[in-house]
């Protein structure tokens, strides 16, 4: 095995967990999701372990808002939770979601319902 692909070889899904768990639970909440959404499991360890990595550089916080926002928006992928972190979006106040209605009220505004 070269040593690249033998440095991975002591991860497993449950040590890939619990390290993720110890960030937060969005954090293990979004490696449980790269796990399951893989032909393979094994092909979402690289994310998880990226995502995992991150806390050495920005803290555990940082690393626990960029999941939770990615997961809230629906970005399910490592670089997304890297793209939220490099943009300080996670310091950011949430938005209104969508789902609220629209943002502006006037007449030629249909909204979501007259669609369906």
């Amino acid at each position: 095995m070269p040593s690249s692909h033998r440095r991975h070889a002591g991860w497993t899904a449950e040590r890939i967990h619990k390290e993720a768990r110890s960030i937060g639970p969005a954090t293990a909440d979004s490696c449980a999701y790269l796990r399951r959404h893989k032909h393979h499991p094994a092909q979402g360890y690289r994310a998880c372990l990226g995502a995992i990595r991150l806390p050495r550089v920005y803290g555990a916080e940082r690393v626990e808002a960029a999941c939770e926002r990615a997961l809230s928006i629906g970005a399910h992928t490592y670089t997304s939770v890297k793209s939220i972190r490099e943009h300080r979006l996670d310091q950011r106040p949430k938005s209104k979601a969508a789902a609220d209605g629209p943002s502006i009220l006037h007449p030629n505004i249909r909204g979501r319902r007259y669609y369906q």
